[in-house]
């Protein structure tokens, strides 16, 4: 999920089933802890911002009951996976490509906005936020969650870790700071938001063995770049790494934790 169209600090990501594998599956564990938490009515009309491929979008339909969402990513591929997800096949669902500093939608248009995982893509959190506040009605949430990449929340920061320690460390998102519980509580509150609440969400994830993980961590935007200007050598010493670090269960399964930080908060009646 990539939430700037044409920015020059922009990562797009573009292959919505690669992004299922590296992204989508972790971002649906941290979206249901976050929504629950939310606890939203029924029969809402949601803006998702920088939906991607639909992973979050698909948990709105599939728990919330929207009268309406619409869905907005600069990026086509992106969209059109998530076109093709079956919760989504004959819900009231639209996407549409859309910058999150420049949202294609009216003032109070929606009950409900939120962004998952894109706050820190965004080169300008704060016109993000306030686009969000601007396209919800009054009374209206305005909610996200992202990854705590700064406190090594980040699903892949092993990797990552040992990467730097190889000396080639990956990108981090242009915005990263943004996905700070401070920050979001700033955030929010210089956009006039107001009931404001911050959480942390904790997940894991398991993968069938260490080769399996291997195999998905290297689709990631960012890594694979890296990882492609690294000697062999280095790579294999990064794999070896990697797993003795990670380990396994007795059946050979990798189980890696994540976190994230939260917020919501209501546009003032």
């Amino acid at each position: 999920m990539s939430a700037a169209q044409g920015h020059p600090k922009e990562i797009r990501f573009d292959n919505g089933a690669e992004y299922e594998e590296f992204m989508g599956r972790w971002s649906q564990l941290a979206g249901d802890t976050f929504l629950d938490w939310l606890a939203p009515s029924t029969g809402l009309r949601w803006a998702d911002i920088g939906c991607g491929n639909g992973a979050f979008t698909e948990r709105l339909v599939q728990r919330c009951a929207p009268l309406e969402v619409q869905g907005s990513d600069p990026s086509e591929g992106q969209l059109a996976f998530a076109r093709t997800r079956p919760a989504i096949s004959g819900a009231p669902v639209r996407f549409q490509l859309g910058d999150a500093m420049a949202l294609p939608y009216a003032a109070g248009a929606f009950d409900a906005a939120v962004m998952a995982l894109v706050i820190f893509f965004v080169p300008e959190p704060a016109r993000g936020v306030a686009e969000m506040a601007r396209v919800v009605k009054p009374g209206g949430s305005v909610s996200a969650y992202a990854w705590d990449i700064l406190g090594g929340g980040f699903p892949y920061a092993a990797m990552q870790q040992e990467m730097a320690a190889l000396g080639a460390p990956p990108l981090w998102p242009p915005s990263v700071e943004a996905a700070r519980l401070d920050a979001m509580r700033a955030l929010w509150a210089g956009a006039g938001l107001a009931q404001l609440e911050t959480r942390e969400i904790e997940v894991q994830r398991s993968f069938a063995d260490f080769d399996t993980y291997w195999t998905v961590v290297q689709t990631g935007p960012r890594m694979a770049p890296r990882l492609a200007s690294m000697a062999p050598a280095d790579v294999q010493r990064l794999k070896d790494r990697l797993r003795e670090r990670l380990g396994a269960d007795a059946n050979g399964r990798i189980t890696y934790s994540a976190r994230a930080n939260a917020i919501k908060g209501r546009k003032p009646a």
